[in-house]
């Protein structure tokens, strides 16, 4: 049945409303109309009939010009007279068409009208233009007779009778106009008062049925309340209301109010009626039959099952006591553990559940007829101190209603209460007689006690004797531990003095390259010079002089770098910076770095690298291309002929250690550097990783070297996380294997990898020999030629060197008045100030950095800061080379930085760069 639509009182007297203001609304839409029509009318008749006539008037009066013009002309024959007639001859016609066109809807009066416009042509043809052209022919004669008969005043009579023929029919039709217009008039006036009375009955009709809805349904709820009230507390009584607005509502909220009465009566009879029956009973097993036989009569429910705590070994079980309904004693399992099946579940959750989708395979309940599948399961727990104590389960044929369950909810609020009282009178009967029991077992107990006694006072004789050899021994502990706590602290001690000793000797390397730097820069810088023999004085043996002075001057520079290197290693201060690094340009950098080394020791340079390595890796670029570089440069070193072969490979899975996995990487690369070489024996693998070791005492005097490449390579693998493997054998050659993961997660805890050193050096071939590392020696060109370019750039450019060392200032002097600059020089930076205040600008300064008096960080500082010189360019010069000195000059106001020794195309690059900026 559809559902009945609402309809209030509001809305009906809103409605009501809405339906008169709607008749209204139309009445006076009609009425506008009727109006309208009525304006438009009017409007025609005073528009159209006057045009109408003043066009007639018009156009009679342009033929009265005409005939008044010819005969002014035929009388005096002067040509103005012709002027009128002219200008009506052009004019009536325009006043004719629109008179035509106004009468579109009038063919009778159109047709009268043509007959108008022939007689006005007729007359212009016969009687107008002949005259007029007779007079202008001074025809007099002809004028004479054609006076005599004149016919023009025939025509002139029939135009005058058929425009009042025309007149008269129009002054008719206006008359009828105003008549039929007199009549809507009328009609509009009747059709108002007819709309008025017609919106005055609805109006009342509306009225009279919306109070009658409203009032007669008032009486029937108000009956209503009367015959229930009459009734003495019967409440089955119930209000009908046939309308569907508010006083619905009041009387269904009444209904409700009268229904949530009667069910609290029934809730609370029942409920005294359950709490009464119980009482009296001292065994559990009688209280639930009791309980289940009332609550399912109560709940019509037919089949239950009641569960009671027990505690045993396996914990907390719910055991089955009674039921209700029972076949053959199979209602129900006998005893379910906590969180078992619905019963165990209740138990543990403490919550009622409530089962209307029954299954199949549920336990049938049994009648005399046959067996009947349930419709509904209540599971409720009883709670004792917010204890679970009892479940009860209960099946019915129909679902339970909210007010059964209510009421069983009620009902097991003081049930536990109950059972735990009938419980613990349970309890306490049974331990009184075991009690009784346990009385006799205590007096033949406390003999045996007797006699334990004698021996335990035996056996604390013993336990003290055993308590004063313990006490002897916790001393002696306590004297170790604090001989243990002193020597932790001469530990720390030895430590701190270990950590002092690695800063002096830092700043002992420090201070030592700034000295070996210093001589060296000058060495350097004269030898290249002399070496190039730009003006052309030396002999060859002296440019081989030259040449070897500045060879050794760069192995010394390479000795140097190498042991602050190692320095910085082994104090821990050498910074890693990780970033992205491009594999796929590895091969071709190895092919641009040593093909003209391979190509000098007439050795084959292979370059291998596998489709599964990837394009890009996370690690420190710079130390990884040192280390390759190294690797190459001792293979091309100890290579005689054959070939150098790299490999670039990732580390396939199924050869990943256990300790590698453990690594949070992307992949692992292995990079192969094999060669041909002497090789290595294998007592010497591990030496030649040692600092300034190598094979033997040979391989020093035949192929040079100091022994501190490998032992650096190896500490740099081993701060990116990686390890160096070698495999080799003495007169076949050797292979250095760098393992490397790509850390694009950050470094890694070097104690991981180097167990994974351990585990891969297992399984790899014995190690091959490697030599140091050296740097590879490039072919200088000549500085003339690589600053061919730029003489123009440095030609008569002021250059200050401040420097301390006169012979760093000979050596740049030199080599910079060569190319054409003047060239002015400070010992310290209190002269350079001086020098800067007094003398003309320069265009760039060489700021030493370590000076007495005045530091070059000062005078840069104040260079910019209080002689306000912020754009000239300055270059710093230190011999130091020691971590953040680049970021120091720079934040001191340096431009740009060299480390010394210089390399003069180096800083003749860097000079043109900053005086064409």
């Amino acid at each position: 049945m559809e559902k009945k639509m609402r309809f209030g009182i509001k809305s009906k007297i809103i409605i009501g409303y809405l339906i008169v203001i709607v008749c209204l609304f139309i009445a006076f839409i009609v009425l506008n109309s009727q109006i309208s029509s009525l304006q438009k009318e009017r409007n025609f008749i005073i528009d159209h009939d006057i045009e109408v006539h003043d066009l007639t008037n018009r156009i009679e009066k342009h033929l009265l010009d005409m005939e008044t013009g010819q005969r002014g002309y035929i009388i005096t024959g002067e040509a103005s007279y012709l002027e009128p007639y002219n200008s009506a001859a052009t004019s009536w016609e325009k006043d004719y068409n629109a008179l035509y066109q106004l009468l579109n809807n009038n063919p009778n009066q159109q047709e009268k009208l043509e007959k108008i416009k022939g007689s006005i042509q007729d007359w212009i043809e016969a009687a107008g233009e002949p005259t007029i052209a007779l007079k202008k022919e001074n025809n007099t004669k002809e004028l004479q007779q054609f006076f005599e008969k004149d016919p023009g005043r025939q025509y002139m009579d029939d135009i005058r009778s058929q425009f009042t023929s025309f007149r008269n029919v129009e002054k008719k039709s206006t008359e009828t106009r105003a008549t039929e217009l007199d009549e809507k008039n009328q009609k509009i006036k009747i059709g108002l008062y007819g709309l008025l009375l017609f919106v005055t009955l609805i109006s009342l009709a509306i009225a009279i049925v919306l109070s009658n809805s409203i009032v007669n349904t008032i009486k029937e709820v108000t009956q209503t309340i009367k015959r229930i009230t009459a009734s003495k507390g019967e409440l089955k009584g119930r209000i009908k209301v046939r309308s569907n607005d508010e006083i619905k509502d009041l009387g269904l909220a009444t209904n409700a109010l009268l229904e949530n009465i009667e069910e609290r009566n029934w809730l609370q009879t029942n409920i005294a009626h359950a709490v009464t029956m119980y009482q009296g009973i001292a065994s559990v097993d009688k209280l639930a039959e009791k309980f289940l036989f009332t609550v399912s009569e109560m709940t019509q429910a037919s089949f239950g099952a009641f569960y009671v705590r027990e505690e045993n070994d396996k914990g907390n079980l719910f055991v089955k006591q009674a039921a209700f309904a029972d076949r053959k004693g199979d209602a129900g399992r006998e005893s379910f553990l906590i969180g078992e099946g619905l019963i165990g579940q209740t138990a543990l959750e403490k919550r009622t559940f409530v089962i209307n989708d029954v299954p199949d395979t549920y336990q049938l309940i049994t009648s005399g007829l046959g067996d009947v599948k349930p419709k509904s399961i209540f599971i409720v727990p009883v709670l004792f101190e917010d204890e679970v104590i009892a479940v009860i389960e209960l099946a019915s044929l129909h679902e339970f209603t909210v007010l059964e369950q209510e009421l069983i909810s009620q009902v097991i609020e003081t049930f536990g209460l109950t059972i735990n009282g009938v419980i613990r009178r349970m309890e306490i009967a049974r331990l009184l007689k075991e009690s009784q029991a346990m009385t006799e077992e205590l007096q033949a107990q406390s003999e045996e006690l007797q006699t334990q006694s004698e021996e335990l006072q035996m056996q604390s004789e013993e336990l003290r004797m055993i308590n004063e050899q313990l006490e002897e021994r916790t001393k002696d502990a306590e004297e170790k531990s604090f001989e243990l706590e002193a020597a932790k602290e001469d530990l720390e001690e030895k430590a701190h003095q270990l950590e002092l000793n690695s800063q002096y000797k830092s700043e002992f390397l420090a201070n030592m390259s700034h000295e070996l730097r210093t001589p060296l820069n000058s060495i350097l810088i004269l030898s290249e010079m002399l070496e190039e023999n730009a003006a052309k004085t030396l002999s060859e043996d002296e440019e081989e002089y030259a040449r070897i002075i500045h060879s050794s001057g760069k192995d010394l520079l390479a000795l140097i770098n190498d042991i602050l290197d190692l320095s910085k290693v082994e104090s821990g201060k050498l910074d890693i910076l990780l970033a992205e690094m491009n594999m796929s340009e590895l091969p071709d950098q190895i092919e641009r770095n040593f093909s003209h080394v391979a190509e000098q020791k007439n050795v084959q340079l292979k370059i291998n690298k596998a489709q599964d390595v990837p394009d890009i890796i996370h690690t420190d670029e710079k130390r990884f291309q040192q280390i390759v570089k190294n690797l190459l440069s001792n293979a091309f070193k100890f290579t005689e002929s054959g070939s150098v072969t790299v490999s670039i490979q990732r580390v396939a899975d199924h050869r990943l250690t256990t300790a590698m996995r453990t690594v949070d990487t992307d992949c692992w690369l292995e990079i192969a550097v094999a060669d041909t070489g002497i090789g290595i024996p294998k007592e010497k693998h591990q030496l030649i990783f040692e600092a300034f070791q190598q094979a033997d005492g040979a391989t020093v005097r035949k192929y040079g070297g100091t022994g501190l490449g490998l032992s650096i390579c190896s500490e740099f693998a081993k701060l990116l996380g990686g390890w160096i493997s070698l495999s080799s054998e003495v007169g076949k050659g050797s292979t250095f294997t760098l393992y490397l993961p790509s850390l694009s997660n950050g470094l890694i805890d070097y104690e991981k990898v180097n167990f994974a050193y351990e585990e891969v050096a297992v399984s790899v071939e014995e190690a091959e020999p490697e030599a140091e590392i050296t740097e590879i020696d490039h072919p200088v060109q000549p500085v003339e030629s690589s600053l061919q370019d730029g003489e123009n750039v440095f030609q008569d450019k002021r250059v200050l060197i401040v420097d301390d060392d006169q012979r760093n200032i000979f050596a740049l002097k030199t080599a910079l008045a060569k190319q054409g600059m003047t060239i002015m020089t400070a010992h310290n930076g209190i002269e350079c100030l001086e020098m800067m205040e007094n003398s003309e600008p320069f265009d760039l300064i060489l700021m030493d950095i370590m000076m007495p008096q005045m530091d070059g960080y000062e005078a840069m500082q104040k260079i910019r800061g209080e002689l306000k010189l912020v754009d000239l360019p300055i270059i710093a010069l230190t011999a130091k080379a020691m971590k953040n000195d680049r970021e120091k000059c720079l934040e001191a106001g340096a431009s740009d930085y060299i480390s010394k020794p210089l390399d003069l195309n180096q800083l003749f690059s860097v000079m043109r760069v900053w005086l064409v900026n």
